[in-house]
């Protein structure tokens, strides 16, 4: 007849474990230290309160269905194999799956004078939006780092160019091809892992910049800054080398821009 009312005790413990379970619930949700390139940028445009901009990411999660494109890259003719939709991210690409240069009767296309290792790193950019190794943002020290993996060497951040006939700057290559293919963001990404690189030799580093002059478009200042900043950080080791005055006296694109300038700075050291 009449609704028993709960007594003091069970109120109190009613409160109490209601009160507990929300204190567990949000200490078992901890945010990561670390964000990926990807994931960082998203959250950026997230809080950008600006209009935003057509989607023009790598199609991450997406189902896929499109065709297979197989690439042939390189002398020996490596293959690789591709969904259209995601090669298509590219000018470059997108052009060649539109039919223009596509083998007739197949979905095939020949690229001699790439390097397998660096095509195989742009379509991982493709596919995941970064290449190995990933670049990730330390929350607690805000600031960007390369991954690390103890399974892997350094020997993975230069590769072996023919035409240059040394080891070259494995992050210069990229963002050359990414120019060349039309892919601003993964320029910009290369660019800020190779800032991240440590104990290059000086050989490597004036192969890699003259690799870069000779790829990229004059009007690119950030590359031949990049180029200059990594150098002057590197004079001292450049002068007792004696790579530096071997560049100059051998000329070129650099002679012009990058080097004199250099070469001021170490005379008024």
């Amino acid at each position: 007849m009449f609704a028993r009312r709960p007594n003091r005790n069970e109120s109190f413990s009613k409160h109490h474990n209601t009160s507990y379970d929300k204190h567990r619930a949000g200490k078992a949700t901890s945010s990561k230290q670390k964000r990926s390139f990807r994931e960082h940028a998203t959250i950026v445009k997230k809080m950008d309160v600006k209009p935003k901009k057509p989607d023009r990411s790598p199609p991450v999660g997406s189902t896929l269905t499109s065709p297979i494109v197989t690439i042939c890259v390189g002398p020996e003719q490596r293959l690789f194999a591709a969904h259209e939709d995601v090669l298509s991210h590219s000018p470059f690409f997108a052009a060649i799956c539109r039919g223009q240069y596509l083998e007739s009767g197949s979905k095939r296309v020949n690229l001699p004078e790439e390097l397998p290792e660096i095509f195989s790193s742009v379509l991982e950019y493709l596919y995941k939006g970064d290449y190995y190794p990933r670049l990730l943002h330390n929350k607690r020290r805000n600031a960007w780092e390369l991954e690390e993996d103890s399974g892997r060497n350094n020997v993975e951040s230069t590769v072996y160019s023919h035409s240059a006939g040394q080891l070259l700057l494995k992050d210069t290559m990229l963002y050359c091809i990414a120019e060349r293919y039309g892919l601003d963001e993964l320029k910009r990404l290369a660019l800020r892992k190779q800032g991240l690189q440590a104990g290059i030799q000086c050989s490597t580093i004036l192969a890699s910049a003259r690799y870069a002059y000779a790829n990229t478009p004059d009007s690119d200042s950030k590359l031949r800054a990049h180029f200059l900043t990594l150098i002057i950080r590197s004079r001292t080791t450049f002068k007792r080398s004696g790579t530096m005055q071997m560049e100059m006296e051998q000329g070129g694109t650099m002679y012009a821009g990058t080097l004199p300038q250099q070469h001021h700075r170490q005379t008024n050291l």
